[in-house]
């Protein structure tokens, strides 16, 4: 009766897999077409603007990115990947910033001298606006492309940790399945 228990649980679990690592292709052939359209995008605002337009000398001193990949460990013990646009704040965040206020008040009722606050920062400078103020089409296209491709990389890292803790699974249920039956003389 375990044994069948197994049987249906591991079966149940290697469909899950399979439909995971066709995920995983899909959104791979996804991401290649949209780093593909990005670079064949941002070669046609070269080609537009000029070689010498739209390249290293037009980028900021001083970059700020405007994306950053967060992640969390589930209740299941996955890892979560996701993106999070610059100036929102993660729970984390808007928490410590909440207990700096409270301290600074603390300090000012009792006298003590005060300590800077974190300064919040804007929202970084959409960077084609270092190329100028008028850009061609095709250079707003590849940032999309290239921002579609950075959340398209977020979701296959939350796949590929669903697919590892998966084969961990499917072998510990092989393991046991192999301890139950019964052994061929």
């Amino acid at each position: 009766m375990a044994s069948r228990d197994l049987r249906a649980e591991l079966d149940f679990l290697l469909l899950q897999l399979l439909g995971d690592l066709e995920q995983l292709e899909a959104k791979r052939q996804a991401l290649n077409a949209r780093v593909e359209e990005g670079w064949l995008s941002l070669s046609k605002a070269r080609y537009a603007m000029g070689a010498k337009s739209v390249g290293p000398l037009q980028y900021a001193s001083h970059m700020e990115p405007q994306v950053r990949v967060s992640t969390s460990e589930g209740q299941d013990g996955l890892q979560k990947f996701w993106m999070v646009r610059a100036g929102t704040q993660t729970p984390e965040e808007v928490g410590s910033r909440e207990a700096a206020f409270l301290s600074s008040a603390l300090r000012r009722r009792k006298g003590l001298p005060r300590t800077p606050e974190p300064d919040s920062s804007p929202a970084p400078q959409n960077p084609l606006k270092w190329f100028g103020i008028l850009v061609p089409h095709s250079l707003r296209q590849a940032q999309a492309s290239f921002r579609e491709g950075l959340q398209l990389a977020a979701d296959m890292a939350s796949l590929q940790s669903r697919i590892n803790w998966g084969r961990s699974q499917l072998k510990e249920l092989q393991e046991k399945l192999k301890q139950l039956e019964p052994r061929a003389p």
